[in-house]
């Protein structure tokens, strides 16, 4: 028998149509033999569709257009059971999930949005849960975690909008401690949007102003001027981790941006019907060029990261690497990466198929062992519960205020 596999993809997001990118390049690959495809889109106002159209790239031309062919729907659970069911009075039940798989990027999705609701209703599903997904995304609350545990992190300050609002002198009086060049960034986008690259302070307001088109915390940090950008994927959980081989991206800026990964010319060249490569189309070099004791370092850094941000299923760990002073510095891990780094596992011979199969059965197996823990108490304290008499903590309760 198949196992039922929803992937879900798109949601409210600038990142939106490169999740579109992802999920079908890897519904594209995943072994038709093992598991019944059911794609699942999240259109711009966060309605589900699905249909089997919905796995063909040429469909979302317009978006409009499709939706008069695909269903839509809502995810339910029924006797634990997991459907979709569409809307209306005339309820049915159009297909049935044995687990979820997300290929969604950046916020109100890769960020623990979507994780907390597959949680809520009990499906098992494919990557990082709520608290490693949350933190995966917000450039902050990482880097503050990463220093804690010691991970070497480039310096850094962040703010939210009002504060620079109110407190603009006092924050480039910081931001010029640190010492430009420097990166502006949106706290919990990915993809590269809404970053800026600052050579001198005259350009630090536009990019700020920039970086708050997108979110309301800004990440400012050290730029290393003798770059080599470098990535290292991970599968696994909190018990190991397994390391893909390391590449060096070769991007024509200062650092890889969108049209780097979504737009150059490689993104042109199509991947198996999709008419598109994503990340796969980016420029690298594989292994990367760094020697054997900064490949030791970023593999060790790789596991530690992963472990301290909660993580699991597969994720991208991106570094910074100081050519001058000979030093790897953490980035930022992608918790659902672009492409699903499957580019980085076919040259140590873990084809995108089996990839994919790695990750449907480790998230099956981590499901079976959450089930295995107290989750809930049979007793309930409230079956010999008489009123509000003695319960403490509630003096002054009386009931219902009349108006």
């Amino acid at each position: 028998m198949k196992i039922k596999v929803g992937v879900i993809f798109g949601g409210s997001t600038v990142e939106h149509e490169i999740s579109i990118i992802s999920a079908v390049q890897a519904m594209g690959y995943m072994d038709q033999d093992k598991y019944e495809i059911i794609p699942i889109y999240v259109d711009k106002n966060k309605d589900w569709y699905t249909g089997k159209m919905l796995m063909d790239l040429e469909i979302y031309k317009d978006f409009n257009h499709l939706k008069r062919y695909a269903k839509q729907v809502v995810l339910v659970k029924k006797e634990d059971q997991f459907y979709l069911q569409t809307l209306g009075f005339w309820k049915r039940n159009i297909a049935e999930l044995d687990i979820a798989f997300p290929i969604v990027h950046g916020n109100n999705a890769e960020d623990g949005t979507l994780a907390g609701y597959l949680d809520t209703v009990g499906i098992p599903y494919v990557g990082s849960h709520v608290l490693g997904a949350a933190m995966g995304q917000d450039k902050v609350i990482m880097k503050q975690v990463m220093k804690a545990c010691n991970l070497p992190i480039v310096d850094y300050t962040w703010f939210y909008d009002t504060e620079y609002q109110q407190f603009e002198k006092d924050i480039k009086k910081d931001i010029k401690k640190i010492g430009y060049p420097v990166i502006v960034k949106p706290a919990t986008l990915g993809s590269s949007v809404g970053i800026v690259y600052v050579k001198d302070e005259d350009k630090i307001d536009e990019a700020i102003m920039e970086a708050t088109k997108y979110d309301n915390k800004i990440v400012v940090e050290k730029a290393i001027t003798d770059l080599i950008e470098v990535n290292c994927s991970v599968l696994g959980n909190y018990e190991y981790q397994e390391l893909s081989a390391i590449e060096e991206v070769m991007g024509t800026d200062e650092f890889l941006t969108y049209t780097d990964k979504y737009i150059g010319s490689g993104a042109k060249k199509g991947f198996k019907g999709t008419g598109s490569k994503g990340m796969a189309a980016t420029d690298r070099v594989i292994p990367a060029r760094i020697g054997d004791d900064l490949t030791k370092q970023v593999q060790e850094i790789s596991k530690a990261t992963f472990k301290a941000l909660n993580l699991s299923g597969l994720c991208r760990i991106d570094f910074l690497v100081d050519k001058k002073k000979n030093k790897v510095y953490v980035n930022e891990p992608n918790t659902i990466p672009g492409s699903l780094s499957f580019y980085l596992w076919e040259p140590i011979g873990k084809k995108y198929p089996t990839l994919l199969d790695d990750m449907i059965t480790l998230a099956i197996k981590d499901y079976k062992s959450r089930s295995r823990k107290v989750r809930t108490f049979d007793t309930n304290i409230l079956s010999n519960f008489s009123g509000f008499k003695g319960t403490k903590g509630l003096k002054g309760l009386k009931g219902p205020k009349k108006f």
